[in-house]
C-alpha cells in the first residue's frame, strides 16, 4: 500500500457538474452556475484593461515573495508586509497550517459542520480531529469549542462569516471566547467572505491581530474579488506565525500573472462596495420570496443562501439543474433538506424564482 494509512479512509474533492456536462446531459442551452459561491459579476474594469495591455513574461519563474502585491496589500491593511502569507488560495494556507503546526499527538478543534478542508488536511497530518456540532440556528458552539481545547490543541478554525450557513459570529462573542483560550493556540479565523459582510459588521482586524497574537486572519481573492480561477488567498497574522507559514510554503506558488491581476484588483475599491451592495440587494429580494413560498433558511453575510428545501435535498438539486440551475445539495456540506445557493444577478435570481415557483405548484 502506498501513501499514508489515513489517506485510504479520505476521498478527493468531489467538484460539482461542470457547465458544459449539464448543458450535454440535459440539452440546454443556457446554465445559470449557482453552486461555488462566484462573484455573478466577474471581476472589476480595472482588471479587464490590465487583461487587454498585459505585457507580461512568463519564461522566469514568478517573485516567490510576491513582492509588489504584498507591499501594496499590507499598505491597504495598515499592516507589516512580512505579516502576510500568500496561497494558491486560501485553501492552500490552510495546508500550511495544518502542516505547520499539527502532528500526531496534537488535536484540532473545529465546529461541525464546517468548511470540509480543515479536517482533511489536519487528518492528512496525524492530528485528532475534535467536531464540535453547531447550534441549531448554524452558529459555532463557542462554548463546547473551548471545553474540547486542552494541552495538546494546536489549532481551532472559526469560519466567520461560516461556510455552508452564512452565520456571522458576533465579535463580542469571538472576544470572549479568546479571552477564554492559552495564547499559544493558533486560532483561524476564516474570513473568505469579509468583503460581503456589512461594513458595521466586520471585525476590527488591526485591533483584534494586536489584541490576541494567536490569531490568522484568511481571505481570498476568489469570492468578491472575482478572480477564483487565478487562485490567490492570503493570511495576516504576526509575524513569528507568518514566518512559520512561509516555511512551509512552497518557493514560487502564486504566478507572476495572478499576482498582477490582484495588484489592479487592489485599486479598484468602488466595484468590491458596488458588488456588495448589489449581492444585499438581491439575496434581501430573494430572502423576501423564500419567505412568501413558505421555505426556510439560514441568516446569511455572504453572497449564498442555504436553504431550508420541502423535499429530499438531492432530488430538488436535481430538479433545478434539469432546468438548468446549478446548485449545491446540503447533502454534501452536512445539513440534509438543504441547498446551498449562490446569489446570481437579478436577472438569474428571477429566473430561479419562477422555476421555484413551478416546483411548488406542481
Amino acid at each position: 500500500m502506498f501513501g499514508k494509512p489515513i489517506l485510504n479512509e479520505l476521498t478527493a474533492y468531489k467538484q460539482g457538474m461542470q457547465i458544459k456536462e449539464v448543458k450535454e446531459k440535459y440539452n440546454l442551452d443556457k446554465i445559470v452556475k449557482l453552486a461555488s459561491n462566484e462573484n455573478p459579476y466577474g471581476y472589476s474594469e480595472k482588471v479587464k484593461q490590465f487583461f487587454d495591455e498585459i505585457d507580461q513574461d512568463f519564461a522566469f519563474y514568478p517573485d516567490g515573495y510576491a513582492a509588489d502585491l504584498r507591499h501594496q496589500l499590507a499598505e491597504k491593511l495598515s499592516v507589516e508586509p512580512d505579516q502576510l502569507v500568500f496561497g494558491a488560495g486560501s485553501d492552500e494556507i490552510i495546508t500550511f497550517i495544518c502542516r505547520a503546526f499539527l502532528s500526531p499527538g496534537t488535536n484540532t478543534v473545529m465546529a461541525k459542520p464546517t468548511f470540509p478542508q480543515y479536517r482533511h488536511h489536519a487528518l492528512i497530518e496525524g492530528a485528532e480531529v475534535r467536531e464540535i456540532p453547531t447550534r441549531e440556528d448554524g452558529q459555532h458552539d463557542l462554548e463546547n469549542m473551548q471545553k474540547a481545547i486542552d494541552d495538546n490543541t494546536k489549532v481551532v478554525w472559526l469560519c466567520t462569516p461560516d461556510n455552508p450557513t452564512g452565520n456571522l459570529i458576533p465579535y463580542e462573542a469571538f472576544v470572549h471566547f479568546m479571552e477564554q483560550i492559552p495564547d499559544d493556540v493558533v486560532v483561524v479565523l476564516d474570513e473568505a467572505y469579509y468583503e460581503y459582510v456589512d461594513p458595521g459588521l466586520r471585525y476590527p482586524f488591526l485591533e483584534t491581530l494586536e489584541r490576541f497574537p494567536n490569531v490568522v486572519m484568511l481571505r481570498t481573492f476568489s469570492k468578491i474579488y472575482g478572480l477564483a480561477g487565478l487562485r490567490v488567498g492570503y493570511a495576516i497574522s504576526n509575524i513569528e506565525i507568518a514566518d512559520k507559514l512561509n516555511v512551509v510554503r512552497g518557493p514560487f506558488n502564486t504566478t507572476s500573472f495572478s499576482q498582477r491581476v490582484c495588484q489592479e484588483a487592489l485599486k479598484d475599491d468602488d466595484f468590491i462596495e458596488r458588488t456588495r451592495k448589489l449581492n444585499e440587494k438581491v439575496r434581501q429580494s430573494f430572502e423576501q420570496f423564500l419567505d412568501s413560498i413558505g421555505w426556510g433558511y439560514y441568516p446569511s453575510h455572504t453572497n449564498f443562501l442555504l436553504v431550508k428545501t420541502p423535499t429530499d435535498a438531492d432530488e430538488m438539486a436535481e430538479y433545478l439543474l434539469k432546468h438548468g440551475f446549478i446548485v449545491r445539495s446540503g447533502t454534501y456540506l452536512g445539513y440534509p433538506n438543504t441547498l446551498r445557493i449562490t446569489i446570481g444577478t437579478e436577472e438569474d435570481m428571477a429566473e430561479l424564482k419562477d422555476v421555484l415557483l413551478q416546483f411548488t405548484n406542481r
